[in-house]
C-alpha cells in the first residue's frame, strides 16, 4: 500500500515501515560513529522499548556495547491495508539490524504493567540470558491496570491549585494562541496519575526480577524523568505529571535497598525536552521545544533521543568514574538544555513569539520534521509515492 501521514491533533494515525527502518538505521549509525562504550552492559532489559528514549536506549546498549537485549512494549502490528504502529515497526527494524550484526535481540509485546508479561519476560531471561546487568524503565502510558488489585487508573495532565494560562502552538499550522488549563478538582486525579506514571511499577519489576534470581551482581537500573524550565512548571513539574515524577524519583531509595545485597544501584536520569509522542500532547511544550531547538542548534549543542542516550551510557552509567548527581541524587543529561545562557535566550524568544514571527524566531520546522520522523515520514531516502509492504513482522514475535 501507499502510506502517507494522516494526523489528528498531536497524533499521527499512520506510520511507514521503510521510514521507521531508516530512522532506526540513522540512530544505529550515530551510536557506531561514537565508538564502543568501554565496560558497557552485556545483557539488557528495556521496559518500554519501542519509541523515544526506550528504543534509543536499546540501540545504544546493542550497538554501543554489543549487548544482548530484550525489549518489552505494547504495540499494534499491521493488518492488511492498515499500517502497524510506529513502535511496532521500530522494533521490527531494530531486531532486523541487530540480528544482521550477530546480536541477540528478542521482544515481548503486551501490557508491561501486568504480572503475566513480567512472568513471560522472566522466563525468557532465564531461558536465554540467565541474568541481566541493566534494566531500563522507560514506560509512557496514559492508563494502567493495577496487577494486584485490578483497578484501572487513568492519568490526567493538569495544573494543581489554580488555572494555568500561557502560550501554546498548533505545530501543524504554526498558530500561536493562549490556552487556559483548569486545575484538578480532586486529589483522586493526582493519585491516579501517580499510580500510572509514578515508581510503583518500576519497583514491582525490580522485585519480581530479583525474586526470580535473574539480576546479575552489580546490576544497574535507570528510569527517565524531566524537569524543564520554570515557564512549564505549572503544567508539568508542579502539575499532576510532576507529582508522578516525584514519586518515580523517590523510588530510587526503595530500589537501592532492594539491590544492596547484589551491589546493585538505581538511578533516575533527567533528560532533555525532545519531540516524542508523549511531549507532543502537552500544551505549551511544543512551543517551548521549537524555541529551544532554535537556540541549541545555533549554539551547536542540540541533541535528539539517541545523542542523549549515548551520552548517558558513555559519560555517566558506564564512564568508569563516579557518576555526577544533582542535590536530589539524579543524573542530569538535561544539563545543556538548562544552561543559563540557553534558558535566557529561550525566555526572551518566548515573550516575542507570535503566529506572524514564529517561523523566523523558532525551529518549528525542525519540530514538525522530528514529529513526522517518529512515524517514519520525512526521510529523504524514502519514496513515499511508492507501494510499501505494511505487513512487517518482529522477528522474535510469532
Amino acid at each position: 500500500m501507499i502510506i502517507k501521514p494522516r494526523t489528528r491533533g498531536f497524533i499521527c494515525l499512520t506510520s511507514h515501515p521503510e521510514g521507521t527502518l531508516q530512522n532506526i538505521k540513522n540512530q544505529i549509525d550515530y551510536v557506531k560513529s561514537k565508538g564502543k562504550i568501554k565496560n558497557g552492559p552485556k545483557k539488557v532489559l528495556v521496559i518500554g522499548a519501542s519509541t523515544g528514549f526506550g528504543i534509543a536506549s536499546r540501540i545504544t546498549a546493542a550497538f554501543g556495547s554489543d549487548a544482548a537485549t530484550i525489549g518489552v512494549f505494547f504495540e499494534k502490528p499491521a493488518a492488511e491495508g492498515k499500517p502497524g504502529t510506529a513502535g511496532w515497526y521500530n522494533s521490527a527494524a531494530f531486531e532486523k539490524e541487530a540480528h544482521a550484526s550477530g546480536l541477540y535481540a528478542k521482544s515481548i509485546n503486551g501490557d508491561a504493567f501486568s504480572d503475566e508479561i513480567k512472568k513471560q519476560t522472566i522466563d525468557l531471561i532465564k531461558k536465554d540470558l540467565g541474568q541481566i546487568d541493566l534494566v531500563v524503565y522507560s514506560l509512557a502510558s496514559p492508563r494502567r491496570t493495577h496487577p494486584k488489585t485490578g483497578v484501572n487508573y487513568a492519568s490526567v495532565l493538569k495544573p494543581i491549585g489554580q488555572p494555568f494560562t500561557n502560550k501554546t502552538v498548533d505545530f501543524h499550522t504554526g498558530v500561536v494562541s493562549d490556552i487556559t488549563i483548569n486545575p484538578v478538582d480532586n486529589d483522586e486525579d493526582i493519585q491516579n496519575t501517580i499510580a500510572v506514571m509514578g515508581g510503583e511499577d518500576w519497583k514491582f519489576w525490580m522485585e519480581d526480577l530479583k525474586e526470580a534470581g535473574v539480576l546479575a551482581e552489580g546490576v544497574k537500573t535507570v528510569a527517565y524523568s524531566y524537569i524543564g524550565p520554570e515557564l512549564t512548571y505549572p503544567i508539568y513539574r508542579n502539575g499532576t505529571i510532576g507529582k508522578a515524577k516525584d514519586d518515580l524519583e523517590a523510588t530510587v531509595t526503595t530500589i537501592n535497598k532492594l539491590l544492596k545485597d547484589l551491589n546493585g544501584i538505581s538511578y533516575v536520569s533527567v533528560n532533555k525536552a525532545l519531540v516524542t509522542q508523549s511531549s507532543s500532547a502537552i500544551p505549551v511544550v511544543p512551543l517551548y521545544i521549537s524555541l529551544l531547538y532554535k537556540v541549541m542548534k545555533q549554539k551547536g549543542i542540540h541533541e535528539g533521543c539517541i545523542e542523549q542516550m549515548q551520552r548517558l551510557f558513555a559519560e555517566s552509567l558506564y564512564s568508569g568514574e563516579k557518576i555526577a548527581l544533582d542535590e536530589k541524587g539524579r543524573i542530569r543529561i538535561d544539563d545543556l538544555e538548562m544552561r543559563e545562557d540557553v534558558q535566557k535566550e529561550v525566555a526572551a524568544l518566548w515573550e516575542q513569539a507570535t503566529t506572524e514571527n514564529l517561523e523566523a524566531i523558532s525551529d518549528i520546522e525542525g519540530y514538525r520534521n522530528d514529529f513526522f520522523n517518529l512515524f517514519g515520514f520525512n526521510f529523504e531516502e524514502i519514496d513515499y509515492d511508492k507501494d510499501t509492504n505494511e505487513l512487517v513482522n518482529v522477528d522474535s514475535i510469532q
